[in-house]
């Protein structure tokens, strides 16, 4: 790294921005967020950088700043500029498969919806706004979440004379019990959408105008939860992660469950019990091929862009034979735990694949026991049964 660089890392600000790594042509490299740029900027200087990320600051020959008032600008600067520049070290497996989206459609009571790089064929701009990319689900989630509490919207069903957990603790505005009318419902939509598109200054002026109160909230909006969500340039997580596993109940009923990590993190909300219908009892390898054929049945489900299963070269033979026939093209792997907790893959993955799994290990056990774990307890409780 030259001296140029890091005298501007040793005087960056120390405040909220979106940074950019540039070449010697000025080409941007690299867009990122941080909640300190100073701070996240030395991360870089570290030895032991994911390689990537060191292939990256080798290149670079420069480096700029733009100042954020909150971390919650922050991120939205940086999709808008990745979305820009389409920077070859943000996009992972040379296209945008793995970063998400949010779509909102067009209707009187639309609301947000997160999607994957890889489902954007299925939305159209025509039939509502997409933006992104994002290279977080929880992080896009917590800060939908976090500006609900100023432009609030539903996810319940409009007039449905019930009043919704959410109305409840003021993130709905009662579409539900018909509270509000689908004009000033869609002023909240249309001041998100003006929010995630980055388009501080008109959104600012017309709060100005017609609501100083939220213009008040808006510019005090912040919450903790988002800073743990920064991105270490240590370390590369792989987005969605599902691992299933099989549970018996007295030796009759079984139960698969399927545990998920986003981003690193348990996501319970996301978790799904299945009672086994049709395979054979004390079967396993049937009941998770049962499993696995049910769940990818749910074209609503956000797909993992890693499957985990509690086996070895048997189970992931057969399993993989399995969802291939059905053309799920999503990486298997498997944990043998009689082989000391190796990682099994399927025969045909590629090397660079099975190197970018096995550097998440660490987080693929963990998801493997909160499998087991929640097999356990959800046999018990039948909760989620699907």
């Amino acid at each position: 790294m030259n001296s140029k660089i890091k005298n501007k890392v040793a005087k960056a600000p120390q405040q909220p921005g979106v940074y950019f790594w540039l070449n010697q042509s000025g080409r941007v490299l690299y867009v990122g967020r941080a909640v300190n740029l100073r701070n996240r900027l030395k991360q870089y200087l570290a030895a032991n950088l994911e390689p990537r990320i060191a292939e990256m600051v080798k290149q670079a020959a420069d480096i700029k700043h733009v100042v954020a008032a909150s971390l919650l600008e922050a991120i939205v600067l940086e999709a808008k500029n990745i979305k820009k520049y389409w920077p070859k070290y943000n996009v992972k497996d040379c296209d945008d498969r793995s970063f998400v989206y949010v779509f909102i459609p067009t209707g009187p009571f639309s609301k947000p919806t997160i999607i994957r790089g890889r489902e954007l064929d299925k939305f159209s701009n025509r039939a509502g706004r997409i933006f992104g990319p994002y290279q977080s689900f929880q992080l896009i989630n917590k800060a939908l979440r976090l500006i609900r509490r100023v432009f609030p919207y539903g996810t319940c069903q409009p007039q449905s004379g019930r009043a919704c957990f959410d109305y409840q603790i003021g993130l709905c505005p009662g579409a539900c019990l018909g509270k509000i009318s689908a004009r000033e419902y869609q002023k909240n939509i249309s001041n998100l959408q003006l929010l995630l598109a980055g388009d501080k200054k008109l959104l600012l002026n017309r709060l100005m105008k017609e609501n100083p109160d939220k213009l008040t909230a808006l510019q005090h909006l912040q919450d903790v939860s988002l800073l743990s969500k920064e991105d270490d340039p240590q370390e590369q997580k792989v987005g969605r992660l599902e691992a299933y596993d099989i549970s018996h109940f007295q030796g009759k009923e079984s139960y698969g469950a399927m545990a998920v990590f986003e981003d690193g993190q348990a996501n319970p909300q996301e978790y799904r019990l299945f009672k086994i219908k049709t395979a054979p009892a004390g079967d396993d390898e049937r009941a998770l091929a049962e499993v696995l054929t049910r769940r990818f049945k749910h074209q609503d489900w956000l797909r993992p862009d890693i499957i985990i299963i509690d086996g070895g070269r048997p189970q992931i033979s057969f399993l993989s034979r399995i969802i291939e026939a059905q053309d799920i093209s999503i990486p298997l792997v498997g944990i043998s735990k009689f082989g000391g907790d190796e990682l099994v893959f399927p025969s045909k993955m590629p090397a660079a694949s099975r190197s970018l799994i096995s550097r998440q290990r660490a987080t693929l056990l963990k998801l493997r026991d909160e499998a087991h774990r929640f097999a356990n307890r959800g046999r018990k409780t039948r909760l989620r049964i699907r």
